[in-house]
């Protein structure tokens, strides 16, 4: 599988850029998964449910299944976060996974970046940035620059990029 990162502050669109680009790359044939970082607790079930109860007995897995998805909720009970090449490990095989988040990982990524929220560009200090996505030119960055809005152009990169047959 393939995987590309989108790195960039909190607020610089990631999360939008991610739900653009997944219709562009579906409708171009290819199988996409993602895996989002959450920098906080998170949970994908509710107190009284089953799955949850089943979790707070000290279940480690508890897998739902139904007829329209399944999920598999894993608790670390203390161990260290999983970094991103064992969180892949799990994932079903697809052409390209698009990862959110997790940029100190050693994996190619497309920066999301918006001079007007002042942050600096984090391709300065990381040599994983492979490009640019932002809505303003920017005269100091050293790596390939696409406009944000034009999700064609970005779907065309992640395509030759990742070398991927989609198109």
């Amino acid at each position: 599988m393939k995987v590309l990162g989108l790195a960039g502050f909190s607020g610089s669109g990631k999360t939008t850029l991610a739900t653009r680009l997944l219709p562009a790359l579906i409708g171009r044939g290819l199988a996409v998964s993602t895996i989002k970082h959450a920098h906080h607790g998170f949970d994908v079930d509710s107190p009284g449910k089953d799955s949850y109860r089943h979790r707070e007995a000290g279940a480690t897995e508890v897998l739902i299944g139904s007829g329209k998805r399944w999920a598999l909720m894993h608790e670390l009970r203390g161990a260290a976060e999983p970094l991103l090449p064992e969180l892949l490990r799990h994932m079903s095989p697809v052409d390209l996974v698009l990862v959110e988040g997790f940029k100190a990982e050693p994996h190619d990524k497309l920066e999301v970046h918006r001079p007007a929220a002042g942050h600096p560009l984090i391709c300065l200090g990381d040599r994983h940035i492979v490009a640019i996505a932002t809505d303003a030119r920017l005269a100091d960055a050293p790596v390939p620059q696409i406009d944000l809005n034009d999700i064609e152009a970005i779907a065309d990169f992640v395509v030759a990029h990742c070398g991927l047959a989609g198109g």
